[in-house]
């Protein structure tokens, strides 16, 4: 289970490359101006040596220097003492997030998607139409991160669905050794209930089998009950739970 988390914790950070990165005894900092706690906190990848105290107070001030909280990334690769240690110096948890798994020979997907365009890249008005399926305003967000869907290593499949000449439905699968990793599944409001969300995973599941993935991984916020039940009912199970320690306003404890 644990060689599992780890390959799946390292597809993570291959399919979302950060605006910047800094390597730090086996630690990784990522920052991009706090687009998303996954983007801009500290994960643990590798061997640690020096004292966790240090470490975090090390983390703390460059974080200060770039104008965020410290955030840390608790996966179950992490000593949980590493997370009370954490909460001892006033960390508060944040946007705890389940990954869920799928064999795709166990896949239950429907026969045809007919609404939705699949390319191999990810063309401008695919990342200008998710910001606006977001609601994503912050101009600095909107300048720096199409540069970090540009960085992503893997090769990609971009899943969109159109109405009227826009887009209103996005998805984006990222293909690592056997997987596929499905990310930015988003519907505009008004066309949610509709099956668009199903269609695209649907699709981005179907061609990642065709590229030779074998199984499919995801990410989703604990409490999207929505979510849950549809990627449930495309046969993803529960794997491992995450969440994120915050440093609090104010500096720690």
């Amino acid at each position: 289970m644990e060689k599992n988390i780890k390959k799946i914790e390292d597809m993570s950070l291959n399919a979302w490359p950060s605006h910047k990165m800094e390597l730090y005894d086996g630690w990784i900092l990522r920052f991009s101006y706090f687009y998303t706690h996954r983007t801009n906190s500290v994960e643990q990848f590798g061997t640690s040596t020096l004292p966790w105290r240090e470490k975090v107070s090390y983390c703390e001030d460059v974080y200060k220097r770039l104008g965020s909280p410290a955030i840390f990334k608790i996966s179950p690769l992490v000593s949980p003492d590493f997370d009370y240690t954490l909460e001892n110096r006033g960390y508060e948890i944040q946007h705890t997030t389940e990954v869920m798994t799928l064999h795709l020979e166990n896949a239950e997907l429907s026969a045809d998607c007919p609404d939705v365009t699949l390319t191999d890249e990810i063309p401008d008005i695919w990342i200008t139409s998710l910001f606006d399926l977001k609601g994503m305003t912050n101009p600095i967000h909107r300048a720096v991160v199409p540069s970090m869907y540009r960085a992503i290593p893997k090769e990609t499949v971009c899943a969109s669905i159109w109405k009227n000449g826009k887009i209103i439905a996005t998805g984006l699968g990222i293909l690592d050794r056997d997987y596929i990793g499905i990310y930015a599944i988003h519907v505009k409001e008004k066309y949610r209930g509709q099956g668009f969300a199903r269609q695209i995973c649907t699709s981005l599941l179907k061609e990642g089998m065709t590229k030779g993935a074998q199984n499919a991984y995801l990410q989703v916020v604990k409490g999207n009950s929505p979510a849950k039940r549809l990627y449930a009912s495309l046969g993803f199970t529960d794997s491992y739970t995450y969440w994120f320690r915050v440093q609090p306003q104010g500096g720690t404890k």
